[in-house]
């Protein structure tokens, strides 16, 4: 029987190790409230979820990862502390617009004011083409992992995966700061429009009892 967790904590700052121990311990964070669910309602089924991350030391891109990576090798990337403005509030309005439920009201759903530091560290990722703005993703950095909170990309540009090209770039991003995991967020254990987060390799799930294993639900293609 699976274990049901529905708890929620209010954090405006913590440290690096705290993090990780949070990100350990199955959490997730919009802004400075922490939470962690072991049960979530999409549509009108009740999904068991599943947090997942991907250590680092064994990554390796499947062959549609790496089509993606080829495909976008005409963008640019630059990283620097997360910051909201009005270039990111514009494609977060156009991205918004992909959902048909649960849409969000604001950027600031998910990211504090003051998103670089506040409740800790998090990098920004931006891939541009010719300077325009296409997708961005907000990365929380620990002390040995970091954890995607949130991204978003231009709907035109659809074709081009950029949701895996930023958590690939996010990955590949870790790696340089030596870190040993990258969180990936929450799956759901039945089907869902998570799944793609199921598609990579050096996967592992967490069982809310404490433990880390590895998933072996990859899918090379």
């Amino acid at each position: 029987m699976m274990t049901y967790i529905n708890e929620q904590i209010d954090l405006r700052r913590i440290d690096p190790d705290l993090l990780d121990q949070l990100l350990a311990d199955g959490w997730r964070h919009f802004g400075t409230r922490f939470l962690r669910y072991s049960m979530t309602i999409l549509g009108d089924r009740i999904c068991r979820v599943v947090p997942l991350r991907i250590r680092l030391s064994d990554f390796d891109p499947t062959r549609s990862q790496r089509r993606t990576v080829a495909r976008n090798r005409d963008l640019t990337l630059h990283i620097r502390p997360s910051v909201i403005d009005q270039e990111q509030e514009r494609l977060f309005d156009r991205h918004k617009r992909r959902f048909r439920h649960n849409v969000p009201d604001s950027i600031l759903d998910f990211l504090s004011p003051a998103p670089d530091t506040v409740p800790c560290r998090n990098d920004q990722l931006c891939l541009r083409k010719d300077g325009l703005l296409l997708a961005t993703s907000f990365l929380d950095v620990g002390q040995r992992s970091a954890s995607a909170v949130y991204a978003m990309f231009e709907p035109e540009e659809s074709a081009r995966s950029l949701g895996i090209q930023l958590i690939l770039s996010g990955i590949d991003y870790a790696k340089r700061l030596n870190l040993q995991y990258y969180y990936l967020g929450y799956a759901c254990q039945e089907p869902s429009l998570y799944d793609y987060k199921k598609r990579f390799s050096a996967l592992e799930a967490f069982d809310w009892m404490g433990n880390w294993s590895s998933y072996h639900n990859r899918e090379e293609i």
